[in-house]
């Protein structure tokens, strides 16, 4: 027998490090060739690890969260054979592994201990004759535990009066009387400790406390949100638009579908009126380099389309949106938001977007403040769509009605500037034939 060990390979072109966000196996596991034994993280993409051999689970050489760096080991395996710990690492590997192994295996040890230990609090409740009732029930009532459910406490009419005028739960209260029995005494106990009381509707104080690990993708979005609120002067600016026209058009686009057309959404509608408003003001389309000191303004339109996973929110890149047609930016955004949500969007499909729509649907609220996809220098937030009443002139008429928030980067874009831009894309969703006019 011999052992093999297993390091962290280049998942990508540039990395030189990754998040470990998920093991699949643990020590003392056995495993064949091409398991998945762990996932990694950069960039927002997710690479799987797979064992490049059968063998035994030895040692695992990072925790969840740790940022792990190109080749380092990361598993140790008991594999038939020489290995490669000889070949490859010389035995010095082998002296720096043994150390966590041994800090591993009481952990491993530990975890069926604690089981053993719970059934003795659990003895007490059990009713095995009436005398050995009241000797279980009084030290898990001094604890502050309620009776059992059913359980009647046993008080006279005088104290149960009292109670009930007090709001207290009988069953809180611990008896010091025969039997538990409860006295006007115990009552006065119970009400002078104060914080302890519980009251008859059944709200108990909790006072648990769990700590979460921030990793992974939430990791990531945790810093890609401070580095742009930290680094990023925004302002907002929200504008109402009226959307039955364009709605209605929608629906007319949808009833006529062919069969190599996708469903459409208001997205791509908005896609192409930003298309549209962009041409008229390039400076929208940009990065900011802030440490250079360099507005990056570009000609091709990559518009990234936040999306919520199970696992986080990320942005999905629809590439060239200047080259794609309504049907062309649906079929886009459905087919990424789909591999997204799957976990299986590559690294270039979540990167290189020079401006983001952020969309909640129709839990999008009547305004939002969106914060910008650092380093670009705007967004434009979609929000809920709601029929209310707006006046033509002469009378109030229902009209579908939904709010655009959109945020700025105040250092290249003047508050004029952003609300032109937003004007434009108004006119044209409330004007959606203009949305096809070249």
């Amino acid at each position: 027998m011999g052992e093999h060990v297993i390091k962290l390979p280049d998942v990508g072109e540039g990395v030189a490090e990754a998040e470990l966000v998920e093991w699949h196996v643990k020590v003392g596991d056995l495993v064949r060739e091409d398991t998945v034994l762990a996932a990694v993280m950069t960039d927002k993409a997710t690479v799987e690890i797979p064992s490049p051999v059968d063998g035994e689970i030895l040692w695992l050489g990072a925790e969840i969260g740790d940022t792990v760096a190109i080749g380092s080991p990361i598993v140790r395996l008991k594999v038939a054979g020489e290995g490669n710990v000889k070949a490859e690492t010389g035995g010095g590997d082998a002296t720096k592994v043994e150390v966590p192994t041994k800090s591993a295996e009481p952990k491993a040890e530990a975890q069926p201990s604690t089981p053993k230990l719970a059934p003795k609090p659990a003895d007490p409740p059990a009713k095995v004759s009436p005398v050995a009732a009241p000797k279980a029930a009084r030290p898990a009532s001094t604890s502050g535990a309620p009776r059992a459910e059913g359980e009647k406490p046993l008080a006279s009419p005088a104290v149960r009066l009292r109670a009930k005028e007090a709001g207290i739960d009988l069953r809180q209260v611990p008896g010091s009387g025969p039997a538990g029995r409860i006295s006007h005494e115990d009552i006065d106990a119970f009400i002078a400790r104060g914080p302890q009381l519980a009251r008859a509707t059944g709200l108990a104080r909790k006072d648990g406390v769990e700590d979460i690990k921030v990793v992974g993708l939430r990791r990531k979005i945790a810093e890609k949100m401070s580095l742009a609120k930290s680094r990023i002067p925004h302002i907002t600016y929200v504008e109402e638009i009226d959307v039955t026209a364009l709605e209605d058009l929608r629906a007319t686009l949808n009833k006529e579908k062919r069969a190599d057309r996708p469903k459409l959404t208001l997205l791509p509608f908005l896609m192409r009126a930003m298309v549209k408003a962009i041409a008229e003001q390039p400076n929208l389309n940009a990065l900011f380099d802030d440490e250079a000191g360099i507005i990056h303004q570009h000609e091709g339109i990559h518009i990234g389309i936040a999306a919520q996973t199970p696992n986080g929110l990320v942005v999905p890149v629809v590439k060239h949106a200047e080259a794609c047609d309504l049907w062309d930016c649906a079929a886009e955004v459905n087919r990424l938001a789909d591999a997204a949500k799957a976990g299986t969007a590559s690294r270039e499909e979540l990167s290189g977007s020079t401006i983001t729509i952020t969309s909640l649907g129709a839990m999008g609220g009547v305004a939002t403040t969106p914060v910008i996809n650092y380093p670009e220098v705007a967004i434009v937030g979609v929000n809920k769509m709601m029929v209310r009443p707006v006046w033509d002139g002469t009378q109030f008429i229902p009209r579908k009605m939904m709010n655009l928030s959109s945020s700025f980067d105040h250092r290249v874009i003047d508050g004029w500037d952003a609300a032109v831009f937003v004007q434009r894309i108004k006119a044209l969703l409330e004007t959606p034939a203009l949305i096809f006019v070249d």
